[in-house]
């Protein structure tokens, strides 16, 4: 059975439905959506979305920031939120959920990484996070797991994902430091297995559907002009295991036509998978 699953970071979920999200689920017809920096309680979602949506979600520590969620057509069978050591809040950042599809258990991801600021506490933040997921999908992609870690990861992983990456080299988002934990996951750029079982054995769609061209990103900065001039990143993933990433048939970022038709500075990046 062909599943549409997409993940977006919608910048506030109140605000991307006075802005077209609705249209948008109800034109696309998704079946599974992660969603990032909700921005809003359980209740605010509840009566935005559809009642035919199962919701799970996870808010922040601090009220209106962060948080995730995952809607589904499918109910959940199994819901997490716990994530990394105890002594680190990782509140609103990591949702995870089994379904049944088409028979099988599939575990579905909605990350929101943290942005980080270069030698600040935020960097510190930022570094303990992915340590965690680092940890984690290990323990997924060993336990044979049909998975997929979706989200804004707020990491280009490679000079390819970042429009102008020369100029961000010392900037959080592309530090050498940061890009070595994707290296680790999917393999390093020039390795003749990346993106293809080295690593832990995690399939960046993006890349593997797009090949070796620049982006295409799915995130713009609001500064100057930058979507219409297409000076992006893509730090939008869908992380899939060997198994799910062999299901993959179509992939898509939704990219507005226009600046001011935009519901969000990110793009959905939506694939269709034959489970």
């Amino acid at each position: 059975m062909v599943t549409r699953i997409a993940s977006v970071n919608v910048n506030g979920i109140r605000a991307a439905y006075r802005k077209g999200m609705g249209d948008w689920l109800a034109d696309r017809k998704p079946d599974i959506v992660a969603v990032q920096e909700v921005r809003a309680e359980r209740a605010d979602i509840d009566a935005l979305v559809d009642s035919t949506w199962h919701v799970i979600n996870d808010e922040a520590t601090a009220k209106g920031r962060a948080g995730v969620a995952i809607l589904s057509r499918h109910e959940p069978i199994a819901v997490r939120t716990e994530f990394g050591a105890t002594d680190f809040d990782s509140a609103g950042r990591w949702i995870e959920a089994d379904f049944h599809v088409s028979g099988k258990n599939v575990t579905v991801v909605s990350c929101y990484v943290h942005s980080g600021d270069v030698d600040t506490p935020k960097q510190v933040e930022k570094y303990k996070f992915l340590d965690a997921m680092e940890a984690r999908l290990a323990e997924l992609a060993a336990s044979g797991a049909i998975a997929l870690v979706m989200g804004d990861l707020n990491v280009g992983h490679r000079t390819l994902d970042i429009k102008n990456w020369k100029g961000n080299t010392k900037k959080a988002g592309f530090l050498p430091a940061e890009r070595e934990y994707f290296d680790r996951i999917l393999g390093a750029e020039g390795d003749p297995a990346y993106n293809a079982g080295a690593g832990l054995g995690w399939v960046d769609l993006g890349r593997r559907f797009s090949g070796e061209v620049p982006g295409p990103y799915t995130w713009w900065s609001q500064r100057g002009h930058a979507f219409d001039t297409d000076t992006g990143w893509r730090i939008d993933y869908h992380l899939a295991t060997g198994p799910l990433a062999e299901t993959a048939l179509t992939y898509a970022i939704d990219k507005a036509d226009a600046w001011d038709t935009r519901w969000s500075d990110h793009a959905p990046v939506v694939i269709d998978y034959d489970i």
